[in-house]
Formats: C-alpha cells, structure tokens, sequence
C-alpha cells in the first residue's frame, strides 16, 4: 500500500514519461504489472471517476456514449452520484416541476441504473454506488422520527432537512446517524430501489464525508446512555457544552457520539452491503467519531484532496494497514485550484474549470500515493448527452471533451494505473507505532484559529491538521489508537495486528485515556520499547484513583525513555534531507 518514499520519487517520474506509449507498445512487463494488481475488491488498477447525475430523464444511448467514452480513456469504472436537477436556481417557490425527472428510487429509476451497471458489466468496467441523493444520506422518504436530532433544537429550526438532491427542491430529512433503526428504515428503502443494480459483479456503495449538523448532535435517550455509561447527568452540561470549563464533559460527550455513530450507522452499513453482494467506500472524515476505528470498519476506507491535505491519508491509509484492508481510495482533485466564490460581479469564479493541467493533477496524485492511497477516483464526470459537454459541476476538475484535460487523460490515468498496479504489491511497510491524538481531539472543542480554506470546519474533533512528529521524518511511522494498540499481539518483541508490525512506539499527547495507559504499561514491562514525551493526563470528567501511580510506573520503567534515539531500534529509511 505504502512505498518507501525515496523510491517512490524515483519511480513515478519514469513511469508518467512510459505512460504516454500508445496501448499497443506497452511491454510486456508493464501488462503484467498492471494486470496482477492484488486486489480483492477492484480487479482493474485503472482510476475510476464519480459520474454526477444531475436529476433528469436519462437515456440508454447516453449512458452508453458516456461509459464507451470513459473505457476509452483508461477509466476503470465509475461511482454514479445523484444530486440536484441542473435548472434548480430557476425554481420558483411553488413550482416543483420544472424540470422532468424520474422519480427518486421509482421504478423507472431503478430501471436505468440497473441498466447502467449491466452496461458497465458487458464492457467491462467497474459501477458504483453513491447510497443515496446528494451528501449525507436523507430524503423525502426519512421520516422526521428518524432525521438528525440537535439538543435544545426545536420542530424544523435545525439542520436536519437538505435540498441538494435528486427531489430539489422538495426537502428531505437527514438521517440520524447515531440511531439503527433509522438507518434500517433507510437501507431497506434505498437498497430495495437498488436491488436489480446490485445483482452481476459486485460494487460499493459509497457515504461521502461527514456533513452533517455536529454541534451538540443528540439522539432518542441519550442521556440515559450517557449516564450508564458514566454516572451523571449530562443535561445541565449541554447548553455550555463548548465552553473550556467542560472540556472533560465534552470528552465523555464525544466518545459516546463516536460510539452511537460507529455501532449504529457504519457498522449496520458495511453489514447491509456485504449481505447484498456488495462492498463500503467511506469517506469517514469530518465525522464525529474515533476515526481510525470508524475508518476499519468500513470495505474501502476512502480519503479525500485537496479540501484535505495529502497528509491527511496517512490517517486514512494506516487505518487500513491495522485491519488489513489492501484497498485505500481518494476522492481526488476536489477544488485543485480552491473552493470556487463569488466576486464583487455577483458571478462564481469557479477556479480554472475546463482550463486544468494534469502537471498540477499529477503533485496532487503523487502526494496522495506517498501518503497511502493506491487508487484514484475522479472528482469528476458530469454526466452529459451524447454531442454535449456543456454540462459541468462547480467544485472539481472536469472530466469531458471541452477542457485542456481531455487530450492528455489517458495517458495520466495510464500513469495512475501502473503507480496503483505498484503500490498494492505485498504488505504495507510499517515500523513505529505513533499514538494518534484522539484523546486531545475530544478534549479540544472549537478550533481556536479558523482555516480558511475549510471555513466549515469548526472542531478540534476532525484532526485535519494532524502530522507525524518532525524527528520522526526518514522513518515509517504509522497511526494508532487505544482500540488496536489492545488488541496488538507482541511476540519476540515485535507488535503486530492486521497488516502493520512495529519494533517501537511513539506517544506525544496530551491526553491518554486509563484504558489505553494501562495497554502501554502492559507492553513495556514486557520490555516493548516506548517513548514517551512528557506527562499525559486523563481526560474524562471521572478520574481514576491510580492513573499517576501507573504512570509513574510506566515512566520508571528502563525501555520506556523521552528520548526518541534512546528507544528506537532502527535507522530511518532515509538519511539526511
């Protein structure tokens, strides 16, 4: 999944320069890098690219022409996402038929896309699915008992209803994330719509990132759940709950949110896909969650750029290597160039679409593979009719016959397919263990300086700026939590769960829960070595009687040191700058 990062620069040049031979002098070596890709899942290492279906009356002959013109271009399949009608600024309050579409998961509806994957099946590409309209998943069909639920909040005077999907403008209720039976209700509608598209090869039904209302997120007996959880009342707290004096509360908060959510939503959904011959590709980002467990529970743990940074991945990518997952995706090339605005005109400068450059496409997919992903998906391909390329979506680069682009994708996503074919041979590299600041993230609560790229972004909870420690460079760290760093085995001194086996680990945080303490002291009286920096404390509301004295002792111990060179065992993989 990972290479060596000195290789990997040396590698990808070369092979962009070889992409541009035409598909009849590809060597032989390069067929069979490419076609031995050790994947599970995805049987081609060819990109595949999100297909926007704007909510319209769509075509045989058009979904025909669109795909052909795809497989010509190395696309190795697609994710069909269904969002909004084109013609939705011009809606008037009243009038909810402008534009003629089929009716959400009706028959018709249903019909085509069984259509478009069996289509996809003959020529031998790959078809996705996103599972569900628009962003989050919700729709008219959700029912108010089951949509998102915010304390305090009353009747419809909170996000819990949406309108960026295929019913624009009718709105729909977002779904309650931290409740199963909604999501029951929602998987037995959506996935019965669906149910002739998911028969032939399998697909993977798609949840895009967490954008759903966050602040002070609730569910039916919460409280009663907080307060067998932790023995008091969290409703006295709530209405201060981002206020730094509750710091504490808003850990023991957070960490059953993480646990609704993950129990409730992601879990039931890789559930209901694997029992309906298909798999989950999540993006688990921005979610309220402990996101290296969210991120194992899902098929395809999927990450995403440029709204997150490269580095992002390495969350996303060492999720994976911990529950053996061979598979890690990106939703790539989102807003390349920024998210697009609106000038003093009044017009939306929608940064360079049409007018991209795949020397700037290629930093961010070589960044992203040093980073853990193994395979692209394009953001993205309007859908558009045969003899049209008019239409275009607002926060992408775009994949069509009008555009600088369209000259030179083949041969970029002949580069992509033989990085991809590469990077999933063998097992992932691993060597130090690094703590992953969960904890800290609970603690944290609003994001103390606004990052304007993401103006969105508002809680410490996302980890979006989380990197690996400087002294660590020239090494292989990889990302772990309390839940893996349990259920590590350690044999000969070595620790190893899923793919990922590591000679040490590094723990710079502030905050270390007592479960996760005591996992750390258990491995280093059987002398794993550990650096610990400084003195972690123990979050939550209700402390422990002995985290000191156990830490103390943790501290005490001859393998255990604040000095990185003390403990570690070996050389970094590369030396110098």
């Amino acid at each position: 999944m990972k290479l060596r990062k000195i290789l990997l620069l040396l590698l990808l040049p070369t092979l962009f320069i070889s992409c541009n031979n035409k598909e009849e002098n590809k060597s032989k070596e390069t067929k069979k890098i490419t076609e031995n890709n050790n994947n599970p899942i995805y049987k081609t290492s060819k990109p595949y690219t999100r297909w926007w279906w704007f909510a319209d009356i769509i075509k045989k002959e058009d979904v025909k022409y669109q795909l052909d013109r795809a497989k010509e271009n190395n696309f190795g399949g697609v994710e069909i996402a269904w969002i909004y009608p084109l013609s939705r600024k011009r809606f008037s309050k009243t009038d909810t038929t402008y534009t003629p579409r089929y009716k959400w998961l009706g028959k018709d509806w249903s019909e085509i896309v069984a259509f478009t994957k069996q289509y996809c099946d003959s020529i031998g590409m790959g078809c996705d699915f996103t599972f569900g309209t628009g962003w989050p998943f919700g729709d008219s069909y959700v029912s108010y008992e089951n949509s998102t639920q915010i304390y305090g909040a009353k009747n419809d005077d909170y996000k819990n209803t949406y309108s960026v999907s295929w019913e624009y403008p009718h709105k729909g209720y977002i779904l309650n994330h931290l409740s199963k039976k909604a999501f029951d209700a929602y998987s037995q509608k959506t996935g019965g719509a669906l149910s002739e598209a998911l028969k032939g090869s399998k697909s993977c039904l798609f949840c895009d990132s967490w954008e759903v209302e966050t602040r002070k997120i609730w569910t039916d007996d919460f409280d009663k759940k907080f307060k067998e959880k932790y023995d008091y009342d969290i409703i006295p707290y709530m209405d201060s709950i981002y206020s730094k004096e509750n710091a504490d509360v808003h850990y023991d908060y957070m960490k059953l949110v993480s646990e609704l959510v993950i129990n409730n939503f992601y879990k039931p959904f890789t559930k209901w896909a694997n029992a309906h011959n298909s798999y989950t590709r999540t993006q688990c980002s921005g979610a309220p969650v402990d996101i290296i467990t969210a991120y194992a529970t899902q098929d395809v743990p999927e990450s995403e750029a440029m709204l997150y940074e490269p580095s992002f991945s390495q969350i996303v990518s060492s999720a994976a290597c911990l529950s053996g997952k061979k598979l890690v995706t990106s939703e790539t090339f989102t807003c390349t160039y920024g998210f697009p605005y609106k000038e003093e005109s009044g017009k939306y400068n929608y940064r360079h679409i049409k007018e991209e450059q795949v020397a700037d496409l290629k930093l961010v997919a070589d960044a992203l593979f040093a980073n853990g992903v193994n395979h692209v998906i394009w953001h993205g391909m309007p859908f558009n009719p045969k003899g049209v390329d008019t239409v275009r979506f607002y926060a992408t680069v775009h994949v069509g016959t009008v555009g600088k682009l369209w000259s030179e994708i083949k041969a970029f996503n002949g580069y992509m397919e033989k990085v991809q074919a590469i990077l999933r041979k063998g097992k992932t590299y691993s060597d130090i263990a690094v703590y992953i600041p969960q904890e800290d993230a609970w603690i944290g609560q609003e994001i103390d300086s606004p990052n304007e790229q993401m103006p969105w972004a508002w809680g410490d909870y996302e980890m979006r700026a989380v990197e690996f420690p400087e002294n660590l460079k020239g090494y292989h760290p990889t990302w772990i939590n309390g839940k893996f760093l349990s259920e590590a085995e350690l044999k000969d001194n070595i620790l190893t769960i899923g793919d990922a086996s590591f000679t040490s680990l590094y723990v710079d945080v502030e905050y270390v829960d007592y479960e996760t303490l005591t996992t750390i002291l258990r491995l280093a009286v059987k002398h794993f070595p550990i650096c610990l920096i400084g003195n972690p404390k123990e979050p939550g509301k209700n402390k422990t009687n002995d985290y000191k004295k156990q830490l103390i002792k943790l501290k005490a111990l001859s393998n255990v040191s604040d000095i990185f060179e003390d403990v570690i065992k070996t050389k970094p993989l590369v030396e110098g700058e």
